[in-house]
């Protein structure tokens, strides 16, 4: 069977480019890698995580018929982002709340990994997790 070695980018659909790069900028301290116009079909923009080298593409299509993100529909659920440890979590959970980021509360899940759960200006539902092995 063919493999894969990772994850090279996840791309979003966002109503307002500008507004889209500018909060994941600055809550996720992501980096503008490029910006470009999609002739006839909307504008890109390459986003960089520089620790963990995940790139987040965003795009404004021409054609978007203007819905906010609803995981009830077919397609994405949500993105998931790893973090190391709890406390790690509980920073970002800090974060969140200077910047005036909505999030859920620190919640544990039936196998005993920690969430924060957020959603990004198009209502896209993401989350940060640490799973942490019973007895660490």
């Amino acid at each position: 069977m063919p493999d894969m070695t990772g994850v090279h980018h996840i791309n979003f659909s966002v109503l307002d480019l500008k507004k889209s790069a500018a909060w994941y900028t600055e809550v996720l301290g992501l980096t503008k890698l490029w910006e470009f116009e999609d002739t006839g079909q909307g504008a890109k923009v390459l986003l960089l995580h520089p620790g963990s080298r995940l790139m987040i593409g965003l795009t404004m299509h021409a054609l978007n018929p203007g819905d906010r993100f609803s995981e009830f529909r077919t397609g994405l659920d949500h993105a998931s982002f790893s973090v190391s440890t709890r406390q790690e979590l509980e920073a970002w959970k800090a974060r969140f709340e200077e910047l005036g980021v909505e999030h859920s509360p620190l919640t544990q899940t039936p196998r005993g990994a920690w969430e924060l759960v957020f959603r990004d200006p198009d209502h896209i539902q993401l989350e940060l997790f640490v799973f942490t092995p019973p007895g660490t």
